[in-house]
């Protein structure tokens, strides 16, 4: 420990508080202190319960209730306030379930605007303190405080109390905060501590910190990797640091090499201010050209699909459609659709797509087909509630279906159904 690295402060006050249990100005217990805190500049700060942290903050009778943010009785939690999370609560949860383990909780409508509107005045203080700030959701974001130290008169884990102070009086919400020197042990010390957490994670204390978990803590690694690392005698991280990385690349390639470094917590991913993507597509190349238009459109499904599971998975969604084609003589054809509002599921892409798709199905032979998404915005603008619900069936189904898959593979339901009646 050296008096460059080790830092200990006060998070109400900001005095130091050197040794101390509680800080001799104001008698807070709230103390961050680690022995590398003074040379950590890259920060993941999570907005606490977020939907239900607004809807307290602008109902103050709600302040000691179990609040869910969701829909009806047939709909599904969006997220569920730290109250409610004690009976088991959590977000995407079924609302009958959540309503079954908390009969007490106040089931509040999701209302957006509010959500983004405290959403941009969180990003704002964000970009007070560094224009390094990486958006990951409309509740979450990665810093980097790298060289701000003059700015701010105060070591960047001193800025970032004072920011989280700033949002819990300004904005009427609480933040926790995870330091570390890299994305990856930010994101995981920002758990650590919840609700109105301040966490540190060194690259020194990675190894024994993640050694017992198992390898789906690892960033990038879903179901259906895990599975196969476990089939292959990998099942907690601590077995990916007992392996040697040149075998686990020659098993797996550069993901074995990825995973050979964040076992030991290191991460070289910088924080991207200007990461935002402008679409998000998949596509598949025939294996023997395809002319005809049912087989053209089987083949778009699971890509819709595809699409959908990554905008849900990043929360975001989007309004322009595009359809993709490639001839089997490598020429292109794409074609795009706007819809009226923005979408984040798998059947209303594909409506869209199909409906391209049959005007270009023109007995040519295709050797490529692809869709994408663009226009993007945060997933809360998606599908918009209409008098039939269908959107927020369609949500739910596809959600289930999403759920089933991550825990029994992606090949445990087939939703080919869909490809006759996505457009309804």
């Amino acid at each position: 420990m050296t008096a460059t690295t080790a830092l200990s402060f006060c998070r109400d006050c900001l005095a130091p508080a050197p040794g101390r249990a509680r800080c001799a100005a104001c008698g807070s217990p709230r103390i961050a202190r680690h022995d590398r805190l003074g040379a950590m500049t890259v920060a993941h700060v999570d907005c606490d319960a977020f939907f239900a942290a607004v809807e307290k903050r602008d109902d103050p009778s709600l302040a000691e209730r179990p609040v869910i943010v969701g829909g009806g009785k047939r709909g599904v939690v969006s997220t569920a306030c730290y109250v409610a999370r004690i009976s088991g609560v959590r977000s995407a949860m079924p609302m009958f379930k959540a309503l079954k383990l908390c009969p007490d909780a106040v089931v509040v409508k999701p209302n957006f605007a509010k959500y983004v509107e405290a959403s941009r005045a969180v990003k704002a203080k964000m970009l007070a303190l560094t224009p390094l700030v990486e958006p990951l959701s409309i509740d979450e974001a990665f810093l980097d405080l790298s060289g701000t130290e003059r700015l701010h008169h105060a070591l960047p884990a001193v800025a970032l109390a004072r920011f989280a102070k700033e949002v819990e009086r300004d904005v009427g919400i609480t933040v926790s905060i995870g330091m570390a020197s890299n994305k990856f042990l930010a994101k995981i010390a920002s758990d650590l501590d919840k609700p109105r957490g301040f966490a540190a994670l060194s690259i020194e204390e990675a190894p024994a910190f993640l050694a017992p978990r198992p390898v789906e803590f690892l960033w990038g690694v879903g179901p259906a990797f895990a599975e196969t690392l476990r089939r292959d005698g990998l099942r907690t991280i601590g077995d990916l640091q007992r392996a040697e990385p040149r075998d686990l690349a020659r098993r797996y390639g550069e993901s074995g090499l990825r995973l050979s470094r964040l076992a030991f917590g290191r991460d070289d991913r910088p924080v991207q201010p200007n990461r935002e993507r402008k679409s998000v597509g998949a596509e598949t190349t025939f294996d023997v050209d395809v002319s005809d238009a049912d087989e053209l459109a089987a083949r778009l499904w699971p890509l819709c699909e595809k699409v959908a599971d990554r905008m849900r998975a990043d929360a975001i969604a989007g309004r322009t459609i595009t359809l993709k084609l490639k001839t089997s003589d490598f020429r292109s054809r794409t074609r795009a659709h706007a819809l009226p509002s923005p979408t984040r599921l798998a059947a209303r892409i594909f409506g869209a797509a199909r409906d391209m798709l049959r005007r270009e199905a023109d007995g040519a032979a295709f050797r490529l087909i692809g869709v994408s998404l663009s226009d993007l915005c945060p997933a809360i603008e998606a599908d918009p509630p209409d008098l039939e619900r269908r959107y927020e069936k369609l949500d739910r189904i596809e959600t289930a279906v999403a759920d089933l898959r991550a825990r029994f593979g992606r090949d445990s339901v087939d939703r080919a159904f869909a490809r006759r009646r996505g457009d309804r």
